[in-house]
């Protein structure tokens, strides 16, 4: 497979993935089946690979694999090879090696070696260069603050904790990178609360084979008391030895415009004055030496620097804190506890590098998303002494403690679409991910443009991805689009799609959606009177995967390649992975619906959580921390017993079955949770309940088409049908996924019966409600397909099979439709384009997603606004746009005038542009 770097830049160890073509690399070749990789000059680069997913005969579908970026270049080819002859001449040799006794692992590196042990609290002893200990006593520390009130005072209490490991796993070994992954819970040290366990977590350390090559990711859950327990700083700490005089012993932070550099001794001084030009020197980060001193001009140097170590301050203490989107601040303190920090900078946004050194060679710390997942802060403590301790905090102890608790003491359904009237608001089970990078070097201090270049890698790492053309024609991730401008309603589609993603980019900044627990997650629904998102309305607020923005972007990014459609997609799939879901639990698997807390609404549901949202990012960067979350969600149809979707309209004791499941968004979502444990697994247990269900909906009077509500038993995954009520409209069936889980399943299973009933609801629900009403014999009743844009990406899907003749026969209601009936295939394409245009075309208006501008609103002096947008018809409009395009291409109208003509008269649906 051939791939190109995405985004030119350093970054170390590159993570990427490779699809295969089924039976490509056949079960019975796996064993002996292994993998090359050749540069652009076509010379062999040492590859770490592993398998991630199998097609249902066995053979490898998709691979992750690593390698050390700078020598893969810009473009890249991957083989497969017979690991019996593999030739590795030419192959770099610079591997790591790991040795494992009974106590502890020791890694060795090209320029480096670490010790962890097993029996300890700390995520490494020691990490070193040759015989010099660069980083040792790596720990989990955590800060949380509790409200507290006496004698009518109230004041807050702050307590210390430290990481306690409970379990070590070698998660991966390899020539390229070494990943431990780390499961703990933070332990209290404050005396009046000592050994109490609070916040789980699981931390991941990448080991490859450079000094710039150690990674770490952070995973926090909360499972604190949302009342008492605010979240006061959360990090890893870990200790650096330093050498030599105080003068030689720097501090560099990353600024808004270069780098901030400074020393714990300046060399300059009012009485005795010391020649410039050593002063000069030391700033410029050399090494101050004997001979510069003889250099200078001051025989008597050494009595004059001796003088003014003696009586000048010896600045020990700095913090970068970004405590907003918008300000950062760098301060210092001597040593003592009881004398005060001084401000030394302020600024706009850091990206999250730091360095420091002494005659004993230099760190550098470089925070992925450091002012974006503000507040952060980097703390470098202990420069005066024999050691530097250095706490990189993921949340800012200088910062206001976060806030857990709900806004309101009671949900809003009726006036806020909050989902139910009582409060559902609940933290416990929650996560956060976050991500850093070390590294080191023989350096007295790196440069500024090496510390910008680090920091700069850490926040784009190095990802390897193929040509659209290649991801299209493997039919990775089901049916999408590539874009084509052959006629004017297609380029005023890709013009459309264009805008609306641009628009939602610039929007992240316009509206500052940072922050630790808000990054990567969209608004829901705008306010043109306010001109600002619905922040503050119940459900109208965060989107938390509403009418999947996920699979539009991450569609968008594989008919486009482009890069910053892929940093957005990964910041909203690492967000809603994490804040929007629950990991342990009673809720675990399932997601808070759209809310002004992301975990506020009472409803929680599988759609919010489902696999489907992130399988892209996975198999593209083979992301560690997406196993854990697809591990969570293998089984999750057993919460359903805690939480049935539809409890609180169905009356309990007349139900059969303990709880229920619509075939959509519930069951599709758990058959995308299936698919991907059956795909990862290779294991027929996932693929047969996708079956069950499926076997079960056949039954039902028509179908997949039927009334999407139906009871459903957790344990067998039996659905069992139970009319023709549909709980919060037809559309939820399918607007959540249903239809890209259905199409790549169908695929999978090769279940003719399964896409005749995705061909039968695709062509039923856009018909005119008087030919539906017929068709099932008056059996719908007054269930409505209502916004049938919703149902476009299935409808054109149903077009095309029809017209290709892959219906075989499918029984509509009552009547049946013959392979070669085109001109039915060609009608249904029709009304798939006429459903989908209308929704943006209307009284000969075309503007789309264009945006205007309003001068001195939302505290911007041009704010550039959509009026009427939200997060639900963008993404479902876009969605199916690029689907709908894959399939009926040729029945859209090849101008505008054609189009405005097609949806002439036709009943505008919901969700429309104003």
């Amino acid at each position: 497979m051939k791939l190109h770097r995405m985004e030119k830049n350093y970054a170390g160890t590159a993570n990427f993935g490779c699809m295969w073509k089924k039976g490509e690399i056949p079960a019975e070749k796996i064993k002996d089946a292994g993998f090359c990789c050749l540069n652009e000059n076509g010379k062999r680069v040492v590859l770490q690979s592993r398998i991630t997913a199998y097609w249902p005969d066995g053979s490898v579908k998709w691979t992750a694999h690593c390698a050390d970026s700078n020598k893969l270049g810009d473009n890249i080819e991957v083989h497969i090879e017979d690991t019996k002859e593999k030739d590795v001449s030419g192959e770099d040799n610079l591997k790591i090696k790991l040795l494992e006794s009974s106590g502890s692992y020791e890694i060795t590196g090209r320029d480096f070696s670490a010790v962890i042990r097993k029996d300890t609290d700390e995520l490494f002893e020691c990490i070193k260069s040759g015989d010099r200990t660069v980083f040792s006593h790596g720990k989990p520390v955590l800060k949380l603050e509790e409200p507290h009130s006496e004698s009518g005072i109230s004041t807050r209490i702050t307590r210390d904790y430290l990481g306690r490991i409970k379990n070590i796993v070698l998660e991966e070994s390899g020539d390229v990178q070494t990943v431990f992954r780390f499961e703990g819970t933070h332990v209290c040290i404050a005396p009046d609360k000592k050994g109490q366990e609070k916040i789980p977590f699981i931390i991941r350390l990448f080991l490859g084979t450079a000094a710039r090559d150690i990674r770490i990711q952070h995973t926090f859950l909360y499972d604190g008391e949302e009342d008492k327990d605010f979240l006061k700083g959360i990090g890893i700490s870990f200790e650096s030895p330093l050498e030599g005089p105080s003068y030689n012993r720097h501090i560099k932070f990353a600024e808004d415009n270069g780098v901030f550099h400074e020393v714990s001794t300046q060399l300059t001084s009012w009485r005795p004055r010391l020649p410039l030009s050593l002063y000069k020197e030391q700033m410029k980060g050399l090494p101050i030496t004997q001979e510069s001193m003889k250099e200078c001009g001051d025989e008597d140097i050494d009595q004059h620097i001796e003088l003014v170590l003696a009586n000048c301050p010896h600045w020990d203490t700095w913090n970068l804190t970004q405590d907003s989107a918008e300000h950062f601040s760098i301060r210092k303190k001597l040593s003592y506890d009881d004398v005060c920090m001084i401000d030394a900078l302020s600024g706009h946004r850091s990206i999250g590098g730091a360095g420091f050194g002494s005659e004993a060679g230099c760190v550098m710390i470089g925070v992925r998303d450091f002012w974006e997942k503000n507040p952060g802060e980097i703390s470098i403590a202990g420069l005066s002494g024999e050691k530097a301790c250095a706490t990189i905090w993921f949340y800012a102890p200088d910062a206001k403690s976060y806030d857990f608790r709900h806004y309101a003491h009671r949900g809003y359904n009726q006036v806020c679409y909050e989902g139910y009237d009582y409060k559902g608001a609940d933290p416990d089970g929650i996560a956060v991910t976050s991500e850093c990078s070390l590294g080191f070097s023989e350096k007295i201090i790196p440069d500024d443009q090496e510390l910008l270049e680090f920091a700069e890698g850490v926040n784009h790492p190095a990802i390897y991805v193929a040509d659209p053309e290649v991801y299209h024609e493997m039919k990775a991730f089901g049916y999408w689009s590539l874009p084509a401008k052959n006629t004017e309603v297609e380029n005023w589609l890709e013009e459309q799609l264009n805008r609306a993603f641009s628009f939602y980019s610039q929007e992240v900044e316009q509206r500052s959606w940072y922050g630790l627990f808000n990054y990567g997650d969209f608004m829901h629904t705008y306010d043109p009177v306010r001109h600002q998102w619905k922040y503050d309305v119940g459900g109208y607020a965060w989107d938390n995967t509403e009418l999947v923005p996920t699979l539009w972007l991450w569609n968008y990014f594989l008919r486009t390649g482009r890069p910053e459609v892929f940093r957005l997609a990964e910041k909203l799939s690492r967000h809603a992975s994490e804040v929007d879901v629950y990991h342990f639990g009673k809720y675990k698997g399932l997601g808070s619906r759209h809310n002004v807390r992301h975990w506020g609404c009472p409803c929680k549901e599988a759609r919010i959580a489902m696999a489907a949202h992130h399988r892209v990012f996975y198999y593209l960067t083979g992301d560690r921390r997406m196993e854990d979350i697809f591990e969570e969600l293998g089984d999750n149809e057993n919460s359903f017993l805690n939480k049935d979707p539809l409890g609180d309209f169905y009356e309990k004791e007349k139900m059969k079955h303990p709880s229920h499941a619509r075939s959509g968004p519930d069951w599709s979502s758990l058959v995308s949770n299936w698919m991907t444990q059956w795909e990862r697994k290779n294991d027929e247990k996932y693929r047969d309940k996708i079956v069950t269900g499926i076997d079960d909906i056949s039954k039902a009077p028509l179908r997949l088409a039927s009334g999407p509500d139906f009871e459903f038993d957790p344990e067998s995954v039996h659905l069992y049908y139970i009319g023709e009520r549909t709980t919060g409209g037809t559309h939820l069936q399918v607007c959540m996924g249903a239809p890209t889980v259905w199409m790549e399943t169908a695929d999978l299973l090769e279940k003719p019966e399964f896409e005749q009933m995705l061909i039968e609801l695709g062509r039923f629900a856009l018909l005119p409600r008087k030919q539906q009403l017929e068709e099932c014999n008056g059996l719908i009743g007054e269930r409505e397909y209502t916004y049938p844009f919703m149902f476009t990406g299935l409808g054109a899907y149903a077009a095309e099979r029809i017209c290709s003749g892959n219906c075989k026969g499918v029984v509509l209601g009552a009547e049946t439709i013959s392979k070669d009936n085109k001109a039915e295939g060609h009608l249904v394409a029709q009304r798939t384009w006429r459903a989908l245009l209308s929704s943006l075309i209307s009284e000969n208006n075309i503007d789309g997603f264009m945006t205007t501008e309003t001068i001195d609103a939302g505290n911007k002096h041009k704010l550039t606004e959509i009026p009427w947008i939200s997060t639900n018809f963008t993404a479902q409009w876009c969605l199916n746009v690029i689907i709908a395009l894959e399939f009926i291409r040729g029945d859209l109208p090849d101008n505008l005038l054609k189009a405005q003509e097609l949806v002439e008269n036709l009943e505008e649906s919901a969700f429309h542009k104003a």
